[in-house]
């Protein structure tokens, strides 16, 4: 078998875990049904970069049954759980990932990925596209079309077409509607309060908490916040969504100010030096520093280094640093992706319609995509609502209808008032 794991024996337990969140993933269960039966990727080979956890395993499945060839490694180094690789390998999936890989290993399991020669791919953050236009661009040729499902990736992926550089389509899954009304919102929310509460051990309630940018994502870090009791500020740079933040009750300032005031922060931008030297010589003594952007350079690390007299790791996934005045500093899971890194990652119920998402995107892709140019790509309003029926039907939910009148009412133009 084709596989780079830490541990195959692991593989027992982390079949539990996809076995786990199959059972609450029912979207993505009725498109395994369908993909079964029409084998649509049969023959199709699909490279996979995703935060490799169960979630993400079940989704490998999905595209096996329907026939795909599949590849997979992680997006993040923190992220990966070495039980759910292994299982995957064991269920004859390529999967290349291990958990704390260095920046080499973790560039070599990607391109291990790669070397599959792709028709379609899927991507959490651009690092599998980015190679494809660089230094794997020879592996690119066979590449159809992909998807993309974060924030980040879709704004370098939007950059790619806007140099006209990019070479082939892509599907931003980020921006549907059962992607990022869900998935930032209520998703994020949740796994990052998740992950931030089961590394500290510590109460949110009363505390001070700082939200660097106001996005989807930080729309429900702040509200998950303040449904747990603590005092929010946000901190922004664009002013229409300061303004939203201030009218959906949370103080607005810029992190120079918030510096100051905050127990908890939390970057969620997508932008580097978010936090840097000037904000930590005004923090308080004990303030925690968690990022939820998909890369490790929102808090800048270095700086956090070079002001400190001294570091150690207090609990897992928690480093303190020491200043030179008496005050410490923690920053959890090395300033990377905390509900990953430090958690599990989003609900499954979340992940579901996501991957669902992910997976008639990459369909379509499929059956589309040598009619389209290189460029970024809308997912189709009938895949994101059918995504949203699926769902509401496991719901057990039921919605209105309307009528030929009310359509004729709503749509035309002939009626009166």
């Amino acid at each position: 078998m084709d596989y780079i794991v830490r541990d195959i024996s692991l593989a027992p337990s982390g079949k539990l875990k996809i076995d786990w969140v199959r059972e609450h993933m029912p979207v993505l269960n009725e498109i395994r049904e369908e993909f079964e039966k029409t084998q649509v990727f049969k023959g199709v080979k699909v490279a996979v970069s995703i935060h490799l956890e169960a979630k993400t395993a079940y989704l490998a499945t999905v595209l096996k049954a329907g026939g795909a060839d599949v590849s997979i490694s992680g997006s993040n180094p923190l992220s990966t759980q070495d039980d759910v690789a292994a299982a995957l390998a064991a269920d004859e999936i390529k999967v290349y990932s291990w958990y704390n890989a260095t920046a080499e290993e973790y560039k070599g399991h990607l391109i291990k990925v790669l070397e599959n020669k792709p028709d379609i791919v899927i991507d959490d953050g651009g690092d599998l596209v980015n190679l494809l236009h660089n230094e794997c661009s020879s592996l690119a040729g066979q590449v159809i079309g992909g998807c993309e499902e974060t924030t980040t990736g879709v704004l370098r992926l939007e950059a790619m077409e806007k140099a006209g550089i990019l070479n082939f389509p892509m599907m931003a899954v980020n921006d549907a509607l059962c992607k990022y009304l869900f998935d930032n919102r209520y998703g994020t929310g949740e796994s990052v309060w998740t992950g931030i509460m089961r590394t500290t051990n510590l109460i949110v309630a009363g505390k001070t908490v700082v939200v660097a940018g106001y996005g989807w994502c930080g729309k429900g870090i702040a509200m998950k916040a303040k449904g747990l009791g603590a005092k929010v500020i946000i901190t922004e740079i664009d002013p229409i969504k300061a303004i939203e933040a201030h009218m959906d009750g949370f103080t607005t300032m810029s992190m120079d100010d918030a510096a100051a005031l905050g127990d908890v922060f939390i970057t969620v931008t997508g932008c580097k030096d978010v936090i840097r030297g000037k904000h930590y010589e005004k923090m308080r003594h004990g303030a925690l520093l968690a990022n939820a952007g998909h890369f490790d350079v929102e808090i800048n690390k270095p700086e956090l280094q070079a002001a400190a007299k001294g570091t150690r790791t207090v609990r897992h996934n928690i480093e303190e640093f020491m200043l030179p005045d008496g005050r410490k500093l923690y920053l959890l899971a090395e300033g990377r992706l905390v509900n990953l890194a430090a958690g599990d990652g989003h609900p499954a119920e979340i992940m579901d319609m996501s991957f669902a998402l992910q997976a008639l995107s990459a369909k379509y892709m499929l059956e589309n995509g040598k009619e389209l140019g290189n460029r970024v790509y809308k997912v189709a309003e009938e895949i994101d609502k059918r995504v949203a029926a699926i769902k509401l039907k496991s719901l057990g939910t039921t919605i209105d209808r309307l009528t030929p009148e009310q359509e004729k009412y709503l749509y035309g133009w002939e009626h009166g008032e």
